[in-house]
Order: C-alpha cells, then sequence, then structure tokens
C-alpha cells in the first residue's frame, strides 16, 4: 500500500489508499495505527509491500516498510474481515435480484395465506379405497362408478 501523504491539516506524512481513513478521530485502534505507520516511515514515499507478499518477504526485517505492511494488513482485517469474505460479499452484492415492484404486495400476501375449502375426498377407479379424514376406520370406494363411505371390515378392494 502507498502510505505517504499529508493529514487533513497538511502537517505530517499519513497512510494512503484504503487506510486514509485512519485519520477519523472517533476511532482510537485507527488514530494509533496511523500514528504508528507516520511514526515508521517519516517522509519515506517507497510503499510498504502487501503483507505476506513475495516482495514483504524479501524485505529485510529491520526495514519500516515491512512493519507498516503489518499494521495496514491488521487494519485492513479489523475494519473488512479477511480478503476472501469481503470478496464473496461484493459477488453477492452484485447479483441481480428482482425489483421491489415485481414482488407480491402485503394484500396478495395475506389473500395467499387465507384458508382454502377442503377438497373432498374421491375414491379413483383402479386405485383402493382411500381413508376418509376425521373419520377414523372409515374409507370411501368406488363401486359401479359411485362413491360409497364403508367401515374398515367391509372395504371390498
Amino acid at each position: 500500500m502507498n502510505h505517504k501523504l499529508t493529514g487533513p491539516s497538511g502537517d505530517g506524512p499519513q497512510p494512503r489508499g484504503g487506510m486514509r481513513s485512519l485519520n477519523h478521530a472517533d476511532d482510537p485502534t485507527a488514530l494509533w495505527a496511523g500514528a504508528r505507520i507516520a511514526a515508521l516511515i517519516g517522509h519515506d514515499s517507497t510503499p510498504a509491500p502487501k503483507y505476506g507478499s513475495k516482495e514483504w518477504q524479501q524485505t529485510p526485517s529491520n526495514d519500516p516498510r515491512r512493519t507498516v505492511a503489518v499494521i495496514e494488513a491488521a487494519e485492513l482485517w479489523r475494519r473488512y474481515g479477511d480478503e476472501e469474505g469481503l470478496l464473496a460479499w461484493f459477488r453477492d452484492a452484485q447479483v441481480v435480484r428482482p425489483s421491489l415492484a415485481s414482488r407480491k404486495t402485503v394484500a396478495e400476501l395475506n389473500e395467499a395465506a387465507k384458508p382454502k375449502p377442503a377438497v373432498s375426498v374421491r375414491a379413483t377407479e383402479g386405485w383402493p379405497p382411500v381413508a376418509i379424514p376425521g373419520r377414523p376406520g372409515w374409507y370411501r370406494s368406488l363401486v359401479n362408478g359411485r362413491q360409497f363411505d364403508v367401515p374398515k371390515g367391509q372395504v371390498a378392494a
């Protein structure tokens, strides 16, 4: 990340890019991180390598840019979570969703939720007799094209 900018008042180096918001007075952690970065880099305009990158691994351990990269990565994690999670959020945010105008209204949903009349039980040609709801032990059968309710013992399959 690039990390040399002047602050809002024009004095001293401040973090650049995604880290610019470290200057918010209502976020003491961000203020601390910004102050640490400013103290580490002074007026050096060389950007810090991305934490964990090959360039970062090759940076000497006493180079302050190495520590700046760690602080920047920690702040980004604190503020936005892990990179894969953030990318997944961006992908999900870009999914085209149906417009609110195409969704059902509350009145339509209420109408759909109203109970519907029960469908009467009908026996069908070629099928066994059907149990009748609410009448345990009784079955509806079809005999010579007519519906008959009979107790279980009298069912002729």
